[in-house]
């Protein structure tokens, strides 16, 4: 299908070129030649994901945008497997750690207010961390997962600066620099940017008041069980707010990630810093890949930034291609934890597979035309 593709758009752009002038309108070659790409951007992701949903019986939903044209979406299977309620369009899901993003960009939006710096030490704001094993580790450093830390109160993994940690525990501090320098919950801090983003449906599990929240499970179609008092538990010791407490709809990602790499949450050097590359991370499902605030970046091509999440029985995956502004969401609320995660993610490996390949064809189609 993709030397399909690529074997089309170049007879397209081969027959444009040999058009000699006549005297009807000129050719709208750009016109012609993007929809042909999206007729068959369509067909092809119709085609493999379709696939992929029925491969693993996927329970969930999955999306892909372009800008803001919808290129793929379907939703599968059930919110509440008890009242076999169907996801649809409006289903709120946990999105487990595609909060840190989030987080992150709060963090950047006070020091936008010059209420803090990224280089600060964390002691500066929070007295916990004024003892000898915390008192050097930064704000960037939990930023990225350098800090070392592991959980609040244990000894260090490393020298912060020195290496790669992935830090729940790390996140959660941030979400208390927030506060403390905001003057506000975190809470609050998360639905004025949901408000700023444009994202209607979202929420953390502290505030959830709405009714179309996709409740969680473990096991199967066959055999499943729910996760106990969700969304709530979220905002425990076990998880935290700001490290996995946040839920959103496939729209309301959507929305995000426009908005977010658009420009219209932070100012562009603001952006840049968010974006840029500054840990590597070695991702047991992933593999390898760079690490900038609370985002994911693809070593090699094709250029992008994601965030995989994870809470029982809530795999999800959220993708941004910057060169083509496309958008990929993939969202479910079980997992069957007893065949490890690995599988639990492989409808999510797929599809990034898929969508990383597909992007790969369009830019290399532009550079040569």
């Amino acid at each position: 299908m993709i030397k399909n593709l690529m074997f089309l758009i170049s007879f397209c752009f081969l027959v444009l070129s040999c058009k000699t002038e006549t005297s009807q309108p000129p050719v709208d070659k750009k016109a012609i030649i993007d929809s042909t790409i999206t007729a068959f951007q369509k067909t092809l992701l119709e085609q493999q994901i379709d696939s992929t949903f029925k491969k693993y019986h996927f329970n969930g939903s999955i999306a892909v945008f372009k800008d803001s044209l919808p290129l793929y979406r379907k939703e599968n299977g059930y919110s509440d497997f008890k009242r076999k309620t169907k996801i649809d369009s409006s289903t709120i899901f946990a999105i487990g750690s595609v909060s840190k993003q989030f987080t992150a960009v709060m963090i950047l939006l006070q020091m936008e207010q010059g209420k803090l710096n990224i280089t600060d030490k964390v002691s500066k704001y929070l007295k916990e961390f004024r003892i000898k094993e915390y008192e050097n580790i930064t704000i960037h450093q939990l930023l990225n997962h350098t800090s070392g830390l592991n959980m609040m109160g244990g000894k260090l993994m490393f020298k912060s600066g020195s290496d790669f940690f992935y830090s729940n525990d790390g996140f959660n501090t941030l979400g208390k620099i927030v506060e403390t320098v905001s003057g506000k919950s975190y809470n609050e801090n998360a639905l004025e940017l949901f408000k700023k983003a444009g994202m209607n449906q979202s929420s953390t599990g502290d505030v959830f008041k709405g009714n179309n929240f996709a409740s969680a499970y473990l096991g199967n179609a066959n055999k499943s069980e729910e996760v106990p008092n969700m969304p709530k538990r979220l905002g425990g010791k076990e998880i935290g707010t700001p490290a996995g407490g946040i839920l959103s709809t496939i729209q309301d990602l959507h929305t995000w990630n426009n908005a977010l790499y658009g420009g219209k949450i932070l100012k562009p050097e603001t952006l840049k810093l968010f974006m840029a590359k500054s840990a590597e991370r070695r991702h047991a499902i992933f593999g390898k890949m760079g690490y900038a605030y609370g985002i994911m970046l693809n070593i090699g091509k094709p250029n992008s930034y994601f965030h995989s999440g994870y809470i029982k029985g809530s795999p999800s995956l959220n993708i941004y291609y910057p060169e083509t502004k496309t958008s990929v969401i993939i969202l479910s609320n079980i997992a069957d934890e007893e065949k490890g995660k690995a599988l639990v993610f492989k409808p999510h490996i797929e599809v990034k597979k898929i969508t990383d390949h597909l992007e790969n064809t369009l830019n290399q189609l532009r550079s040569e035309h």
